[in-house]
């Protein structure tokens, strides 16, 4: 090892010329260093220099005679250097308006009508654009300008229904509109009275990062992605405000989630001396974050213990009262956190993996705890509640949609189950060296199904694993499978929270039409977690059908195959199973009414305005002008692409905004043609004209034709007049000149 490496060189250069140099990382590594050497009593050459720098191995200088001597030689701690993405890069966003034909969707004017897919037809000023075919009741149609797709969402019912067609031109739309914003008011009310009283608690403020913070973030040996950063960075924002911390880390398997924790409770506990509880669905995964943290924290003195079932009754005893004398600083357990036994002496921070595979009871405790501390909630798959209070901004969301740089994104097949196809998947992942997990839900028959993958690859090494083994049978089953004793291991859903052994890249689901949509995304995500090519086989039965449902999972799942699926499928698993018990039945008859998406928009702009934020108006202000401000199908082909720039451009609430979806769209795709110039600068008309309660601007010759809204029913109309205008930036100047006399 290291130390004796240089005993040896020391020893060897205590009457040489040579010069010795050693590299450490921070200072404080190399107080612990000379405190090890001293202790093993090596003597360093008296014309020894040290300086703070990075190397991963050592070399010798033969000219000046001097050798190079990294501390990584003495701790085998190498930092895995991986190009950092672009940070333009593009990772599409998990839209919530994806239309299939034959969806139902909400025009927010308009009302629910069935999508019919998109057509190419000339406007009212003869040029040819795309437009959304949208059909109402009695068999009418209306024709949406791509332009105007944020005006519409997917309808999504309190439960899994068929709604009411709406009549184009009836009042009976408006209406149900204006009962809900009516019903909204005083929902929105009790909401922020809920985060008021968190707010007025106060919690507890942590000071700036100290020096074991910044030598811990230091020691991570990969290089954090932009969104990892951005995420610590507003983790930090949050625990340095006397407000409890209440974030929702939100990112695909694999991508960094579980690096953002350990920061965040290092600092809890080297910057604010306080406990943290990390709390974890599964026994085997708590085993798993105790093994990590302990790695990471190995050179600071952090107390980390491990409360589950694999402990013995005397091991809790003494763990129980150490975290009540404070004698421990990171607790990682499973729901035996919440007993009533478990008191802590000064928790500052609660960590919670995977929430929603907790139970009712479970939860309702953590709504207890949670209103006193800070609370970090990590989720790939967020349960529609959780994101519903994300999307409406009560809850804080971090996003981590980049994934590290050499990760590939995981081949996704359903196919019939078959003999053939199993040994043949086992096969080629065993050829290259890896392990396979084979998942098979049922206790009863997995070890006859053991047996039959044993009799298809006779000299594969297979394990079992699953919930009803003990303690100790368990982690040696997984310890075998870690360290590479054995290949296949056939498991029950034991293993689909956070299991991380990167050799494994093939995982074949038996019986795949009898899992949920979340629990299948989860399960996927065990394979895939290095650089090698991932597949995952669901399989479904032979020569039989499978139910609708299963059916539209599946198919969900495949459709949620690229990255940042997670809050995809999370959106998904929303519309498969309706959206009525996330707020109550008081809320769900409005929710069926105008669809859950246009129900969150109109919630998050009562928040805000409550809340004393400026508010974009959420009617269009329509703009009738000669001008060609589109997105060319010859710029971007795709037509998908084309309306998440239209839907986010329409859904921009500041300026800056919009220069920014702009400067993506030229960074991605060249030079603009003038249409999108056009596009760009409209699109900043439109929203400070929605800002002044503008409805209409119609551009006659030289004069400009503007109708503002006054109160709920009344609008007044007046005229201005326009200058020839040459170009897109001198007519929003003059627009610009003519909303300053509104």
């Amino acid at each position: 090892n290291g130390y004796d490496l240089i005993k040896f060189i020391s020893r060897s250069m205590q009457s040489s010329e040579i010069q010795l140099n050693i590299m450490y990382e921070s200072k404080k590594e190399w107080v612990r260093i000379q405190e090890k050497l001293k202790k093993q009593e090596i003597n360093l050459p008296t014309q020894t220099s040290s300086c703070e720098a990075y190397l991963s191995k050592g070399f010798y200088l033969h000219d000046i005679k001097m050798a190079i001597f990294p501390t990584t030689e003495f701790n085998q701690r190498y930092k895995i250097r991986r190009q950092k993405l672009r940070s333009s890069v593009h990772f599409a966003t998990p839209d919530i308006r994806e239309f299939q034909r034959g969806d139902y969707v909400v025009h927010y004017h308009n009302g629910i009508g069935k999508f019919l897919g998109l057509v190419r037809q000339n406007n009212h000023l003869g040029q040819e654009c795309d437009f959304f075919h949208i059909e109402y009741s009695d068999s009418t149609s209306l024709y949406v300008p791509l332009t105007q797709a944020y005006l519409l969402s997917k309808f999504v019912g309190s439960k899994d229904e068929k709604p009411k067609v709406n009549k184009l031109g009836s009042l009976r739309w408006k209406k149900q509109l204006a009962s809900t914003e009516q019903s909204i008011m005083g929902y929105a009310a009790d909401l922020l009275e809920v985060q008021a009283k968190r707010e007025i608690k106060k919690g507890f403020s942590f000071p700036p990062d100290g020096q074991d913070t910044i030598d811990f973030e230091q020691e991570f040996p990969y290089v954090p992605t932009e969104d990892q950063s951005r995420a610590v960075e507003e983790i930090k924002q949050d625990m340095t405000s006397p407000i409890s911390m209440d974030r929702l880390i939100c990112g695909d398997v694999g991508f960094g989630k579980t690096e953002v924790a350990l920061r965040a409770a290092f600092k809890a506990v080297a910057d604010g001396n306080k406990q943290v509880a990390v709390l974890v669905p599964t026994t085997l995964l708590a085993v798993q974050h105790y093994e990590t943290f302990m790695q990471r924290a190995q050179n600071f003195p952090v107390n980390i213990a491990l409360l589950s079932r694999f402990q013995s009754t005397k091991e809790t005893k003494i763990i129980l009262e150490k975290l009540h004398n404070h004698k421990i600083d990171i607790i990682v357990g499973t729901h035996r956190l919440t007993s009533n036994d478990v008191v802590f002496q000064d928790l500052g921070l609660l960590i919670i993996d995977e929430e929603q595979r907790f139970g009712v009871r479970v939860k309702e405790k953590l709504k207890k705890i949670k209103s006193q501390l800070d609370c970090l909630t990590l989720s790939a798959t967020p349960i529609p509640r959780t994101l519903y209070s994300s999307l409406i901004g009560i809850k804080n969301m971090s996003l981590i949609q980049t994934p590290p740089q050499d990760r590939l994104p995981i081949k996704t097949l359903i196919c019939e189950s078959d003999n053939a196809l199993i040994k043949e998947a086992i096969q080629r992942e065993l050829s290259r060296d890896g392990q396979v997990y084979y998942i098979h839900n049922r206790v009863e028959s997995i070890y006859r199904e053991a047996e039959k993958l044993k009799k298809l690859i006779p000299s594969a090494r297979i394990g079992v694993g699953h919930g009803q083994l003990s303690a100790n049978e368990i982690e040696d089953v997984f310890h075998k499978f870690k360290s590479g004793e054995i290949d296949i291991l056939v498991a029950t859903t034991i293993v689909e929270s956070g299991i991380d052994i990167p050799q494994a890249n093939t995982l074949i689901v038996d019986r795949a039409d009898r899992y949920g949509l979340a629990d299948l995304y989860q399960l996927r995500g065990r394979v895939g977690r290095w650089n090698k090519p991932a597949y995952a086989y669901f399989l479904i039965p032979k020569g039989r059908g499978v139910k609708e449902l299963a059916s539209k999972r599946l198919q969900a799942l495949l459709e949620a195959s690229s990255y940042g699926g997670g809050m995809k499928v999370a959106m998904q698993d929303l519309e498969l199973r309706g959206a009525g018990d996330l707020l109550g039945t008081s809320q769900s008859g409005h929710i069926s009414s105008i669809g859950f998406h246009l129900y969150c928009r109109l919630l998050k702009q009562t928040i805000d305005s409550l809340q004393g934020r400026s508010v974009k108006a959420l009617y269009h202000t329509k703009i009738d002008c000669p001008f060609s401000a589109k997105i060319p199908s010859y710029y971007i082909e795709d037509s998908s692409l084309r309306l998440e720039f239209y839907q986010r451009l329409g859904e921009a609430e500041s300026l800056k905004e919009i220069d920014d979806i702009i400067e993506e769209v030229q960074d991605r795709f060249g030079k603009p043609p003038e249409d999108i110039i056009w596009l760009h600068h409209l699109t900043r008309v439109r929203l400070e004209a929605s800002q002044k309660n503008v409805t209409s601007i119609k551009l006659k010759n030289y004069s400009v034709v503007i109708e503002r809204r006054i109160g709920k029913e009344r609008t007044c109309s007046s005229n201005y007049m326009l200058p020839h205008v040459k170009n897109p930036q001198s007519f929003e100047k003059e627009m610009r000149k003519i909303f300053s006399k509104i």
